[in-house]
């Protein structure tokens, strides 16, 4: 049975697993669900401690093909699972973990939403449509920023040290030089990407979106954002909703290549959907997959006139 993703309730389900997953990115360390931690120099996976098994081997006591099949059920047969599963994923769906998953791209939405209600906004590189309401607006933009940035910067040392040992000694004001280094120097770092490069980072330094993308745009028939050309005149009532929903900053109506960072986040779709929701046809952008004559066109023109 084939499943049409545009009748999906879009928001619920992308509100419930960005909030799961973004919650699991922080207590994953702290229920040993996962982390690296330095201090034993091994993966902790769901609470066993995961080695290959190579420290009698290198001691000369072990048997060389116990530790090879170790190596391959341990590593290649999970990692190349993995890996083909995910690709899988990426091809059809595009950039559907960043969308939809990712907890960098919740902080960039969250800070979206933030800018916007305080300084008239999404980014400081965008003309605000009125003047901030006040200083505060400012002050209140960049504590929110520097909160985040501060759990972030705690939550990755509890995925490297023992996290109730870092909870302890950061209570107690005893972290070790290089723990309070390492919470200083993460904590400058993502406020900065939060406040001033969070989009230019998913678009331009995060190696994991960029390599999605690339997947995604070979193959011609996988899902992406379609605009009816056919009913492009009703866009000249609408102030361009769509484009400013994106929080990639990318034109919704234009064709794939326009749109090589799109996350699939659906948020173009809900303010089309809005704008023509009294429209019986519906909505003029929607998803639509295997119609390679949608993406090759050329580039989308409007009627403004």
């Amino acid at each position: 049975m084939k499943i049409n993703l545009n009748k999906l309730p879009r928001n619920r389900l992308r509100l419930l697993s960005r909030t799961l997953f973004f919650l699991l990115f922080l207590i994953a360390p702290a229920l040993d669900i996962f982390r690296f931690d330095l201090t034993i120099g091994n993966f902790i996976i769901f609470g066993q401690h995961w080695t290959l098994g190579l420290e009698s081997f290198q001691q000369g006591n072990g048997d060389f093909l116990a530790v090879s099949i170790n190596i391959l059920l341990m590593i290649f047969l999970p990692a190349t699972l993995f890996i083909s599963i995910t690709m899988l994923l990426i091809w059809r769906f595009g950039r559907i973990y960043c969308g939809w998953l990712c907890p960098h791209f919740s902080v960039v939405e969250m800070i979206n939403q933030l800018m916007l209600k305080n300084l008239n906004r999404v980014t400081l590189w965008e003309s605000a449509s009125a003047k901030p309401k006040s200083v505060i607006s400012w002050l209140l933009v960049l504590c929110v920023s520097m909160t985040i940035a501060f759990i972030w910067a705690f939550s990755l040392l509890t995925y490297m040290l023992p996290p109730k040992e870092v909870l302890f000694n950061l209570l107690a004001l005893q972290l070790s030089m290089s723990s309070s280094i390492f919470l200083m120097v993460a904590t400058l770092v993502f406020t900065i990407d939060f406040v001033f490069a969070r989009h230019l980072f998913c678009k331009y330094g995060c190696a994991l979106g960029l390599f999605q993308s690339i997947i995604w745009m070979a193959n011609s028939k996988a899902m992406v954002v379609s605009f009816d050309k056919k009913r492009a005149s009703l866009c000249k009532d609408c102030d361009r909703e769509c484009d400013k929903a994106c929080p990639m900053r990318l034109p919704p109506r234009n064709i794939k290549r326009a749109k090589f960072t799109c996350t699939q986040c659906g948020q173009c779709l809900n303010a089309c959907d809005r704008v023509q929701q009294d429209n019986p046809d519906g909505a003029l952008i929607r998803w639509v997959s295997n119609e390679p004559e949608q993406l090759a066109g050329r580039k989308v023109t409007e009627d403004r006139d």
